[in-house]
């Protein structure tokens, strides 16, 4: 049984940089991406899929529900770092960089705040992959998933988390602690105008 961590598809502000809010929608190649990501999975299903409640990954997981028959469970622990008073802006025109500060902005969490929350997410995936007694699929977002693969995953020998993320790539990790990596942010599913640009921030 394995927990697979997929990063929600691509929106306007991640194309532009900016940093998002809640209710921002994928874009039309997150869209593009998300009906990828979910033919990856529609021959050979998860038994269930959570999901940030942030609206990017919210339908990015509803393409997956819709291509394996399956339901979606939220969660706001699965949401991305809340940079508060700094969504909105791009990140390009900031005077530092927020994504590696472990200070919060305001209004927003610090570092130590959503590693913290990451840790309430992982006990909480713990009891979801307890109950469906399979594979999981979790969408979220993507310094969401580096914090979590950092924090609560074995990392191989010759396998590096990445500094960045592919808008819907995929991690596999082995579902029974320590939860051993099999599969790093692979996006092999996208082609064409759905291949993510790598013009994008992780954590924007």
């Amino acid at each position: 049984m394995t927990l697979m961590l997929i990063r929600h598809g691509e929106t306007e502000l991640n194309a532009t940089r900016v940093l998002q809010f809640p209710d921002t929608p994928l874009g039309v190649r997150g869209r593009q991406q998300a009906l990828a990501v979910a033919q990856r999975f529609a021959a050979n299903p998860p038994r269930a899929i959570v999901s940030s409640d942030m609206a990017r990954a919210r339908q990015t997981a509803e393409a997956i529900a819709a291509a394996t028959g399956l339901s979606v469970l939220e969660s706001p622990l699965l949401g991305e770092r809340n940079f508060g008073d700094l969504r909105g802006k791009r990140f390009d025109d900031l005077p530092y960089d927020p994504i590696h500060d472990d200070r919060g902005p305001p209004n927003g969490e610090s570092m130590a705040q959503f590693r913290a929350r990451i840790a309430q997410a992982y006990a909480w995936l713990m009891q979801m992959r307890a109950q469906v007694g399979g594979d999981l699929a979790v969408v979220s977002h993507g310094l969401f998933i580096r914090e979590f693969l950092a924090g609560h995953a074995h990392i191989p020998q010759g396998i590096q988390i990445p500094e960045r993320l592919d808008n819907t790539s995929v991690s596999v990790l082995l579902a029974e602690p320590p939860h051993t990596v099999q599969l790093m942010a692979c996006s092999r599913h996208l082609q064409g105008e759905a291949q993510d640009d790598g013009k994008g921030v992780v954590g924007v």
